[in-house]
C-alpha cells in the first residue's frame, strides 16, 4: 500500500536552486556581447493583419529574436563565450599547420604516408575553423545576438508589402518602427521591485534593445468579378471549357497569385493528359485588370500559340514497347531523350518502312535482342525473358491509338516501380517523322513510347545489429534477411528472415530480472497480383494489388518458460492512394504451444486466476486460433515525420468462427483451447507543423474486444488478443502492459502477511482508450527534445467479481484516466531514429484514493520512481 507522506517538500531546495541559476543568467546581461554602436534586436511583432496573413508576414521578416522557447538560445550561447578563446584558437591553427609542415618533411617521398598526414590536416584544421567561425560546442548549441539592422527591416517592409499585394491587397502598406528602451528582465523587476528606479547603468544600456514592430493596414482586398479567355487554338480552347468545373478561379474569390500559379500548372496538367506532349506553362499567362470597379480585378487567362500560325499539336502513339532488361547506362541515355534503338540512327527503317523501337535489325552492333514477344498490343525485348510478359502488360497504362497523356505515363511508371524488380523505369517518348519538315497546317503527331526497365540485382540480403534496454539489462539482437526477386519468372518476391536476441525480462520464479531468448523464422512469398480464380488484374493493376502468403515461427525461452508460436497467413494488399493501403486476411492460422513450464510459475498462474481474475494462464497451454481479418491504413507522413500530416489506422479482427465444426468431433484434441472473439482498434494521429523543425503531435488510440459466445461458461478470448496499457509507444510512465485495469488495484499478500500494491502483473482489458501530447523541437544538430503528456486506461466490459471497479462506466470513466508526463531526447541519424523518454506518474487511478496524485510520490519509493524508455522510432 501507498502511504501518505508527511508534510515535508524535498523539491524545495531544487526549486531555490533552480531559482538562484535563473538569477544569476538573468545578472549576466546578453548586451555585454555588443560592440560599440551595436543593438540587440529584442523583440519584433507584427500589428494589423488578419489571422490568415500573420503567420507567413512574420515568416518575410528577414531578422528574428533569438529563441528563447523550448530553451533560451541566446543564455546559452552566452555561457559558451566564457568559456571562448578566439587568440587560442588561432594558436592552435597555428601550430597544426608548423607540426604538420614537420612531419611532411620526415615523411619525404612516401605518398602514401603524406596522403594519410594531408587528410588528418584537414580534419583537424576544419574542427578548429569551425569553432574559430562559429564558436564552442556550447556556443553552437545556442544562437549568436541578433544584432539589429536597419537595412534589414527595410527589406522586410518590401517583401510584406509584395506578399500582401499578391494576396489581393492591392492599397496594402507595412511601416516599420524600432523603438529602443532598456527594461529589467521579469525576474529582476520582481527582485528588485515594481517602481524600482533606474540608475546610471541602466541610462548607459539606454537604447541597446531594440523592438521592431510591423504595422501593416490590409485595406480592402481586391474580389475577381470577371473571367474570361483568349484561346487562339480551337482544340486547346475546347479541352479548357470543359474542364472549366474544376478551375481553381472564381468569381467573388479574392484575388491570390498563389492560386493563379496553382492554375497555370492545373492548365498545364490537363492538356498533357489530352494528347499535348508540347505544352509548357509558360504558353500559359493570366492578366489582371483592376480598371473597372474599385475593389475589383477581371482576369483573362491568355493561352499561346507555339509560333505564328502555328497550333498546338495532338500526339497519338505508335507503338509501345518494353525493355525488361536495360542497363544502367543505357537507362541514362534514354532519361536524356536518347531511345531504345540499339542498331539504328535517326533516319533508319525496318521491316514495312517503320522505325523500329525495339532495334532490331540485321547490323546490330550490340547484338540483336533475340526474344520479342507482344501482348495485348505492347511489344516486350529482351536477349531472355525473364518476366511474364502477360502480367508486365498489366502494368502498363498506355497502348497503340491513344493520345498521349501523362497522367498514364506516370501510372506506368508508378506501377513499374511498385513491382520492386528494376532500379530504374522511365518511359521515354520519340516523335516520329522529326526529321521532315514541320508541316504548319497539321495538327496531329505520332509518338513511340519506350519503358527502359532496367532489373534490380536478383538476390539481396541485409543483416542488421541492434540492442534493447528492457528490465534495465541490454539485450543484443541480430536480423538476417534475405530477398530474391523473380524466383518463378512472375514478377514475385521471395523473403526470408532470422531474428536471434536476448532480450531482459523480469523472471517471476526468481524475483529478478534475467535474459529470455529469442528466435524467429519468417518466410514470405508475394504475388504482384491478386490470386482469385477469375481475371481482374487488369482493371485492379492501377491499385497495385498484391497476394502474399507468409509463414512465421517464434521460440521463445525463458527460466519459467518455454513457448512456441507458429503463424500460416493469407493476405491480399492493395493501395487507393500513395498514403492509403488495404489489406484483408481471409485466412489467418495461428497454433500456440507451450512445451515447458516450471512448476512454481504454473502456482503462479493459478494464484493470479484465482485471487486476480487474471487469464494470464490462457497463453501458457495449446491454442489454436483460426480468424480473418481487415486493416486500413492511411499514412500522409514520411519515416523521420517531417510533414504536415495525418495518419489512421483502423483493424477489424474476428476469429474462432469455425469452431464449433470441430470442437465436439472425435478427433478433437480438449486441451487445445479455441476462442471465439471479435476486435477492433483505431488509431489516429495529427501531425502539425509549426516551423521546419517544431511539431505538436498528438494522438488518440482506442479499441474494443469481446467473446462472441461461452467458452466453459465465460465470455473469455485468448490472451493476446486482450488490449493494453502502458510501456514505451502508450502511457510511458507506467511499465508494458501494467496499466489498469479501470480502478481495480491489483494488492499481493507477502508471506508475512502483509499486503502490498502489486505493480508487476500485467493487465488486460477489454476496452482500451489512450491518448498522447507531444511538442517535439530541435536541440543541436541531429539531437532532438520533446515534451509529452501521455494518458489512458484499459476497461472490462462487463463486471468482474475478482477485479472490483475494472468495469467501464459512462458516468466515471473519465475519472479513471492515467495521466504521465515526461522529457525527450532524440538521436535522428536520418536513417535511424533512437529515442530516449524518461516519464513520470502525475495521477494513479488504481490507487487508493488518498494517493491518487503519484506526482507526490516521486523519488519517495520505488514504485514511482520516472519510467526509462529506449526505443528505437518516434512513440507515434
Amino acid at each position: 500500500m501507498v502511504t501518505k507522506l508527511s508534510g515535508r517538500r524535498p523539491w524545495r531546495p531544487l526549486a531555490w536552486l533552480l531559482l538562484a541559476g535563473a538569477a544569476a543568467l538573468a545578472a549576466c546581461s546578453p548586451l555585454r556581447l555588443l560592440r560599440p554602436g551595436q543593438r540587440l534586436l529584442s523583440k519584433m511583432a507584427v500589428v494589423g493583419p488578419s489571422r490568415a496573413n500573420e503567420e507567413r508576414l512574420l515568416a518575410l521578416a528577414q531578422q528574428k529574436p533569438n529563441t528563447r522557447f523550448p530553451l533560451p538560445k541566446l543564455a546559452i550561447y552566452q555561457l559558451g563565450n566564457r568559456f571562448y578563446d578566439s587568440a587560442r584558437i588561432k594558436k592552435q591553427l597555428a601550430a597544426i599547420r608548423q607540426d604538420f609542415e614537420k612531419r611532411r618533411a620526415a615523411a619525404g617521398s612516401d605518398s602514401a604516408r603524406l596522403g594519410q598526414l594531408l587528410a588528418r590536416r584537414e580534419r583537424q584544421l576544419n574542427r578548429k575553423q569551425l569553432v574559430l567561425d562559429k564558436g564552442n560546442a556550447i556556443m553552437r548549441l545556442g544562437e549568436a545576438p541578433v544584432i539589429y539592422d536597419s537595412a534589414s527591416t527595410r527589406r522586410s517592409v518590401e517583401q510584406m508589402t509584395t506578399f500582401l499585394r499578391s494576396q489581393g491587397y492591392f492599397r496594402a502598406r507595412v511601416v516599420a518602427a524600432d523603438t529602443a528602451r532598456y527594461r529589467h528582465g521579469l525576474l529582476l523587476r520582481l527582485l528588485a521591485g515594481r517602481n524600482a528606479a533606474a540608475d546610471s547603468a541602466d541610462r548607459a544600456k539606454l537604447y541597446q534593445r531594440v523592438t521592431v514592430t510591423y504595422r501593416v493596414r490590409e485595406g480592402a482586398a481586391f474580389v475577381v468579378s470577371q473571367l474570361t479567355q483568349s484561346i487562339p487554338d480551337s482544340g486547346v480552347a475546347a479541352a479548357v471549357r470543359r474542364a472549366q468545373g474544376a478551375s481553381l478561379l472564381k468569381v467573388g474569390d479574392h484575388y491570390n497569385e498563389d492560386l493563379i500559379g496553382q492554375e497555370r500548372a492545373r492548365l498545364e496538367a490537363l492538356l498533357k493528359s489530352q494528347g499535348y506532349y508540347d505544352f509548357r506553362q509558360a504558353y500559359v499567362t493570366l492578366e489582371a485588370d483592376t480598371s473597372y470597379q474599385a475593389f475589383t480585378v477581371r482576369l483573362r487567362t491568355l493561352i499561346a500559340n507555339p509560333g505564328p500560325g502555328l497550333p498546338h499539336r495532338v500526339y497519338t502513339l505508335r507503338q509501345v514497347a518494353v525493355v525488361t532488361d536495360a542497363g544502367v547506362g543505357r537507362s541514362l541515355r534514354v532519361a536524356v531523350a536518347d531511345t531504345a534503338r540499339r542498331t539504328r540512327g535517326p533516319g533508319r527503317l525496318g521491316q514495312a518502312g517503320q522505325s523500329n523501337p525495339l532495334g532490331a535489325g540485321p547490323r546490330a552492333r550490340l547484338g540483336p535482342r533475340t526474344d520479342t514477344t507482344e501482348v495485348d498490343s505492347v511489344q516486350f525485348s529482351a536477349y531472355r525473358q525473364r518476366y511474364n510478359p502477360r502480367l508486365l502488360a498489366g502494368k502498363v497504362a498506355v497502348r497503340p491509338g491513344q493520345r498521349y497523356s501523362l497522367p498514364r505515363t506516370q501510372l506506368t511508371q508508378r506501377q513499374f516501380a511498385d513491382l520492386d524488380m528494376f532500379r530504374f523505369n522511365p518511359v521515354t517518348y520519340r516523335k516520329v517523322g522529326t526529321g521532315a519538315p514541320a508541316d504548319s497546317t497539321a495538327a496531329t503527331g505520332l509518338l513511340d513510347a519506350v519503358v527502359t526497365a532496367t532489373p534490380a540485382p536478383r538476390f539481396q540480403e541485409t543483416t542488421e545489429f541492434g540492442g534493447t534496454y528492457v528490465a534495465n539489462l541490454p539485450g543484443p539482437f541480430v536480423n538476417v534477411r534475405f530477398k530474391t526477386r523473380n524466383p518463378f519468372g512472375g514478377a514475385e518476391v521471395l523473403e526470408l528472415g532470422v531474428r536471434v536476441g536476448f532480450e531482459g525480462q523480469f523472471n517471476r520464479v526468481t524475483g529478478g530480472d534475467e535474459y529470455t531468448t529469442l528466435f524467429g523464422a519468417t518466410a514470405a512469398l508475394v504475388l504482384p497480383q491478386f490470386l482469385v480464380p477469375f481475371r481482374t488484374n487488369r482493371y485492379l493493376s492501377r491499385y497495385n494489388p498484391k497476394t502474399r502468403f507468409s509463414l512465421s515461427d517464434t521460440y521463445v525461452s525463458r527460466p519459467e518458460y518455454t513457448r512456441t508460436n507458429v503463424e500460416l497467413t493469407y493476405d491480399y494488399i492493395w493501395q487507393r492512394s500513395a498514403f492509403h493501403q488495404f489489406v484483408i486476411s481471409p485466412f489467418v492460422q495461428n497454433v500456440v504451444n507451450t512445451t515447458k513450464i516450471d512448476s512454481f510459475f504454473q502456482h503462479q498462474l493459478d494464484s493470479l486466476r484465482t485471487y486476480l481474475g487474471s487469464p494470464l494462464y490462457r497463453s501458457f497451454v495449446r491454442l489454436y486460433e483460426p480468424s480473418m481479418s481487415a486493416t486500413s491504413l492511411y499514412n500522409s507522413n514520411d519515416f523521420n515525420e517531417t510533414r504536415d500530416a495525418h495518419y489512421l489506422r483502423l483493424f477489424l479482427e474476428v476469429g474462432g468462427l469455425t469452431r464449433d465444426l470441430y470442437r465436439n468431433a472425435r478427433w478433437y484434441n480438449p486441451n487445445v483451447a479455441v476462442y471465439d472473439f471479435a476486435k477492433f482498434t483505431a488509431d489516429y494521429r495529427r501531425y502539425h507543423k509549426l516551423s521546419p523543425d517544431h511539431f505538436l503531435v498528438y494522438r488518440f488510440n482506442g479499441g474494443v474486444v469481446h467473446a462472441l459466445t461461452k467458452t466453459d461458461g465465460l465470455y473469455t478470448v485468448a490472451y493476446d488478443k486482450y488490449l493494453f496499457a502502458g510501456g514505451s509507444n502508450s502511457v510511458r510512465a507506467w511499465k508494458p502492459r501494467r496499466l489498469g485495469v479501470g480502478g481495480f488495484s491489483a494488492t499481493v499478500t507477502n508471506p508475512d502477511g502483509s499486503v502490498q500494491r502489486d505493480y508487476k502483473s500485467e493487465q488486460p482489458g477489454e476496452l482500451l482508450l489512450e491518448g498522447s501530447v507531444e511538442y517535439r523541437f530541435p536541440i543541436y544538430s541531429f539531437i532532438k527534445g520533446a515534451f509529452f503528456t501521455d494518458y489512458g486506461n484499459t476497461w472490462n466490459i462487463t463486471a468482474d467479481p475478482q477485479r472490483p471497479g475494472s468495469e467501464f462506466a459512462l458516468g466515471s470513466f473519465y475519472r479513471q484516466f492515467a495521466v504521465g508526463s515526461g522529457v525527450g531526447i532524440r538521436l535522428d541519424f536520418t536513417f535511424l531514429i533512437l529515442r530516449l523518454d524518461l516519464a513520470a506518474k502525475i495521477y494513479d487511478p488504481t490507487a487508493p484514493s488518498n494517493a491518487r496524485w503519484a506526482v507526490k510520490y516521486v523519488y519517495k519509493d520505488g514504485d514511482h520512481v520516472p519510467a526509462f524508455n529506449l526505443g528505437i522510432g518516434y512513440p507515434f
